[in-house]
């Protein structure tokens, strides 16, 4: 008996905002795992029943129990915030179930990005090229990720930013900001957003000079703006070109 993989992207957490299809994927499964801080999210509409919940940094472990489960006949979902494939849960899993040479079935569900539901909260920053860079050097050298950090303000790019600060990581935040204003003016708007579309919601529109003044935690996502970006009406708007 071979069973299914759904590695599903809940977007915010809140179930306005999860797709049709990650809804039926997780109703169907027989069994629900993921990052306990995730799974209380979905925990209100979800058979209780089925939910499985693990600790942080058991990502491997996480998946090597979803493909056990899905080799015994089980459908399983895989419970990713936001989209799985940005910097989520789908990545891995595959990873996984090649190495084992498995042919269970993985279908990957997409949801609204952490990026995503930021920008709509600000305004519309991402109305032209950007990138997306984390702040975790964990699985990526730091010497990496200023790299491209001189990359991405060198081309005058949109930045959202992930994961910019922990109680373990404290300086990384200050230095990227060191790195990208030799590139981007210190009035450059900057869209701070926290817990975005959930309980406590905190959306705050300051300047590349001043953002490191203020409260940012791994709950936090930032966007960056680029010599478009202008504040109006109290959104961030990236000026795309049109003639309006």
């Amino acid at each position: 008996m071979h069973g299914k993989i759904f590695v599903v992207g809940t977007g915010p957490g809140d179930q306005e905002y999860i797709c049709q299809r990650a809804i039926k994927a997780i109703e169907s499964s027989d069994v629900i795992i993921g990052y306990k801080t995730y799974i209380e999210l979905i925990a209100p509409f979800v058979d209780k029943n089925k939910l499985v919940a693990s600790g942080m940094m058991k990502e491997v472990e996480r998946c090597q129990e979803v493909l056990k489960l899905a080799q015994e006949g089980k459908t399983v979902s895989l419970i990713s915030s936001g989209d799985p494939g940005i910097y989520g849960m789908a990545g891995i899993m595959l990873e996984i179930v090649h190495n084992r040479n498995s042919d269970i079935e993985v279908e990957i569900v997409p949801g609204i990005s952490a990026a995503s539901s930021a920008a709509s909260l600000l305004g519309a920053p991402l109305m032209n090229d950007f990138v997306i860079l984390s702040l975790s050097d964990l699985l990526s050298p730091w010497e990496m990720i200023e790299k491209r950090l001189h990359a991405a303000g060198a081309g005058d790019f949109v930045i959202g930013i992930y994961n910019p600060r922990s109680n373990t990581r404290v300086t990384q935040l200050t230095q990227a900001i060191d790195i990208l204003l030799k590139y981007k003016k210190p009035e450059t708007p900057v869209g701070i957003v926290k817990h975005a579309m959930r309980q406590h919601q905190e959306v705050t529109i300051t300047d590349l000079a001043n953002l490191d003044s203020h409260d940012i935690d791994m709950f936090t996502t930032l966007i960056i703006g680029n010599s478009q970006t202008e504040v109006l009406n109290n959104k961030m708007v990236t000026i795309r070109g049109y003639k309006v």
